[in-house]
């Protein structure tokens, strides 16, 4: 297979799952796993359309790249805070 079109298979198939695990509600929108394969999968979809010539399509997953990346950086500043608070509850005792 070549390897333009197993790159955009991988991403689809990363996002694809994500949107999987939310409708048969194994995830949530704001769990880490969710937003990061929303980004690995956007990030392959941007170089396939890139590849491809797809400016569309680039454009669409760029922003939707983004968008994940934004929530991954929210998703990790939220559990290192918990972590935190954890450790401090810890060390009360």
């Amino acid at each position: 297979m070549e390897l333009t079109l197993t790159i955009g298979l991988a991403g689809m198939v990363l996002i694809l799952f994500a949107f999987i695990m939310i409708e048969f509600r194994k995830w949530r929108a704001e769990m880490l796993a969710y937003d990061a394969f929303n980004f690995a999968g956007g990030g392959l979809l941007v170089l396939y359309a890139y590849f491809i010539k797809s400016w569309p399509f680039l454009f669409l997953n760029l922003v939707w790249m983004i968008v994940a990346f934004r929530d991954v950086i929210i998703d990790l500043k939220r559990e290192r805070k918990k972590h935190r608070a954890h450790i401090g509850h810890k060390r009360k005792r």
